[in-house]
C-alpha cells in the first residue's frame, strides 16, 4: 500500500477534470460547444463541477482539455465581463471599470492541451507536471452530483490504496410496474439501479500517474487497463454513494438536469449563492 502524507490541505489538491469530450449525444444543445460549456440553468455543466468541489474548500484545478478547449478558455477569460456589470470607455487603453463582483472565485485553473482524440488515461498522465501535491483529485466533465467529497478524501486517506472511486446508483431509464398475476398493481417512477457503477468524483496518490499512466499511450482509457490493473493489485478502493448522481450524456439527461434546476430541485446544489 501507499504511503500517505496526510497533512495536505484540500487547497492545495488539485482537481482534475477530463474536458476534452465531444458530446456527440448532446448534438442538440451542444452542436458547436464543447460537452463541458454545455448549460444547466445558464451557466456550463464543468461550472456546476467546479462549485461542488470549491464548496468543499478545493481551489486548484487542471482541466484537461480536448475538442474546442479554445473556447473552455474563453469563457473563463471573460468570466469577470460576463457576470458583471462595468463600463468601457473606449478611449485610451479601453480599460474596463467594473461596478459589481459577482462569481469572484478564488479559482486558479490551469489549461492544458492534452490532445483532440486523447484518450482519458493518457490525458492525466499528460498533465503529470501539474500535479504536485502528495494525492490529486479526478472526476468527469459531465456528472454531477450531491458527492461528500470529504468523505471520499477521508475514506482514500484511511485506506492507504493508491485510488478511491466513487460508486454511484443512476437513476434507471424507465419506470418500474409491480404486477401480481395478470393485474398491474403499481406503477413506479423512474428508480435507481441497486448496483454501482462508477461515478467518478476519484481520488489518487500522485504515485499512480507514474506507475500506471503513460502519456504516449494515446488510446487508453483510464477505466480499461489502469484501472483493471489497479484493482487487480489490491488497491483501488470504493466509496459508496447513496444520494443523486447523474451524468449529462444525451440530450434527455440535458433537459432532465435542466428542468430539476428550473424547479429548484437541484441536489447537487450543496453552495449557497
Amino acid at each position: 500500500m501507499a504511503e500517505h502524507n496526510d497533512a495536505v490541505d484540500v487547497a492545495d489538491i488539485p482537481v482534475v477534470i477530463l474536458c476534452g469530450g465531444m458530446g456527440t449525444r448532446l448534438r442538440e444543445a451542444s452542436e458547436h460547444l464543447p460537452k463541458p460549456l454545455v448549460d444547466i440553468g445558464g451557466r456550463p455543466v464543468l461550472w456546476h463541477i467546479m462549485k461542488t468541489y470549491s464548496h468543499y474548500g478545493f481551489r486548484r484545478f487542471v482541466l484537461c482539455l480536448g475538442y474546442k478547449g479554445d473556447m473552455i478558455k474563453d469563457y473563463f477569460i471573460d468570466h469577470r465581463a460576463r457576470m458583471n456589470d462595468f463600463t468601457l470607455r473606449l478611449r485610451g487603453d479601453h480599460d474596463l471599470d467594473f461596478h459589481t463582483a459577482v462569481g469572484e472565485e478564488d479559482w486558479e485553473i490551469t489549461f492544458a492541451e492534452t490532445g483532440l482524440t486523447t484518450a482519458t488515461g493518457a490525458r492525466i498522465a499528460r498533465v503529470a507536471q501539474y500535479l504536485d501535491a502528495p494525492r490529486f483529485a479526478l472526476t468527469y466533465g459531465d456528472g454531477i452530483g450531491a458527492v461528500d467529497i470529504p468523505g471520499v478524501l477521508k475514506s482514500h486517506v484511511a485506506s492507504g490504496k493508491l485510488g478511491t472511486l466513487t460508486g454511484v446508483h443512476p437513476s434507471g431509464r424507465y419506470g418500474e410496474m409491480v404486477i401480481e398475476g395478470d393485474d398491474v398493481t403499481a406503477f413506479n417512477e423512474k428508480q435507481p439501479q441497486t448496483g454501482y457503477v462508477n461515478g467518478g468524483f476519484f481520488f489518487f496518490e500522485r504515485q499512480f500517474v507514474d506507475t500506471y499512466l503513460d502519456a504516449q499511450a494515446t488510446e487508453e482509457m483510464l477505466e480499461h487497463a489502469p484501472l483493471q490493473r489497479l484493482a487487480r493489485d489490491g488497491e483501488l478502493g470504493v466509496f459508496r454513494h447513496e444520494g443523486f448522481w447523474m451524468g449529462m450524456d444525451t440530450f434527455r439527461d440535458w433537459k432532465e438536469l435542466n428542468g430539476l434546476w428550473d424547479d429548484g430541485r437541484a441536489e447537487w446544489k450543496v453552495w449557497e449563492d
